[in-house]
């Protein structure tokens, strides 16, 4: 009888130990000094859907003009910079084979295609076909977001405003993770092909998070953090009560004292 009663002390004693913490740190693998491999960067790329401005300059901008879109302002061909009286850009649509209407060149193919490589094709092609001598093409993309959901202090809909953004430029925007977010299951929904990919990515293991195919975000990926253990049973009537300290110190402190009367 002696013996069980002590065996369940100690079993009580593991279980107040083992009541730790969620994993609140990322890149827990990372030792000092330590050099880490990176996938290529993936830059943003126009696909079906996307809107783009696309503004095309040269030292002749009566000539230039004729290569962009018409919009609503009074045009200055005066201007050194052939400007527009107006701060709105006209913008071109992606259609759903991956191409836009280019005045005069027609049909451009440009899903796939980072800013810069759009801007080269544009530019290459005004040139070999002798259309303008000294193009100066500038590509943006216009509206292209990001979604954050779940355990974070800012959930919402981001701008994508630079080439490139990762995993952790997403989090961060959104606030970072709250102390109930789960650190090694994060997930990132993304759109290819017509279908919706699930990829997941652990935080606190940088080897899988710098390899990881979703590290580079896209247009249109959502990333969702669920909640971690401790936040779900939050959601049932006394679902944390059982890993409470105080409970178990006060179980182990009455069984004890069970022990210390039968002893004697």
């Amino acid at each position: 009888m002696k013996k069980k009663l002590l065996q369940l002390s100690v079993l009580l004693g593991l279980l107040i130990t083992s009541c730790s913490t969620p994993k609140l740190g990322y890149f827990q693998d990372v030792q000092s000094g330590q050099v880490q491999q990176l996938t290529n960067p993936n830059y943003v790329k126009a696909q079906p859907g996307d809107k783009l401005s696309i503004l095309v300059s040269s030292k002749n901008p009566q000539l230039a003009y004729l290569f962009n879109l018409p919009i609503v302002g009074n045009y200055d061909a005066s201007s050194s910079g052939a400007s527009l009286n107006s701060s709105r850009v006209a913008n071109y649509k992606v259609d759903g084979d991956g191409s836009i209407d280019f005045p005069i060149l027609g049909k451009l193919h440009i899903a796939g295609l980072t800013r810069s490589e759009i801007a080269s094709t544009i530019k290459n092609r005004l040139i070999q076909e002798d259309l303008l001598k000294d193009p100066i093409v500038t590509v943006d993309f216009l509206d292209l977001y990001f979604s954050v959901m779940g355990e974070v202090h800012r959930p919402g809909r981001f701008i994508i405003d630079h080439d490139k953004v990762t995993i952790l430029d997403a989090l961060s925007q959104a606030g970072d993770l709250t102390i109930y977010g789960c650190r090694d299951n994060v997930l990132v929904m993304r759109t290819e092909d017509n279908t919706q990919k699930a990829y997941r990515l652990d935080l606190t293991n940088s080897q899988q998070l710098y390899s990881s195919p979703v590290f580079y975000l896209k247009q249109n990926d959502i990333v969702y953090v669920e909640p971690n253990a401790k936040k779900a049973r939050e959601s049932t009537t006394n679902g944390n009560a059982l890993l409470q300290p105080s409970l178990w110190i006060s179980a182990a402190s009455l069984l004890t004292t069970i022990i210390v009367l039968i002893t004697k």
